[in-house]
């Protein structure tokens, strides 16, 4: 598979992108990686997408309700499949109860 760097080089309109357009696009390209032929990832392969490409942000989160109602729907033995919208969803709603959120908040951004 073409690495996610190569994958982002290759999109024209990115090539004097945003730093936040980049974000974006890389976790579209992330998701579309994971995703079937129809742009959806089932319930397990979220979880294993999450646990393997958003281990800091998930770390620590485990005693938290919102997290484990989050990972809980994903253990659910339904054949529901998670589109774009939803993935996106849940990656805001982690970043925001996420302890590394606040380290973020403190980086120093003036010299």
């Amino acid at each position: 598979s073409v690495p996610i760097a190569k994958q982002l080089a290759s999109i024209k309109a990115l090539q004097k992108g945003s730093d936040l357009e980049k974000a974006f696009a890389t976790a579209a390209l992330v998701y579309n990686n994971y995703a079937d032929p129809e742009s959806k990832l089932s319930k397990s392969e979220t979880k294993s997408l999450l646990q393997s490409q958003f281990w800091h942000f998930i770390q620590g989160q485990e005693n938290k309700p919102k997290y484990q109602e989050i990972i809980s729907s994903l253990d659910e033995g339904s054949e529901n499949k998670i589109n774009f919208e939803d993935f996106m969803i849940m990656l805001v709603s982690l970043t925001l109860m996420s302890d590394l959120l606040q380290e973020i908040k403190n980086v120093k951004t003036t010299k």
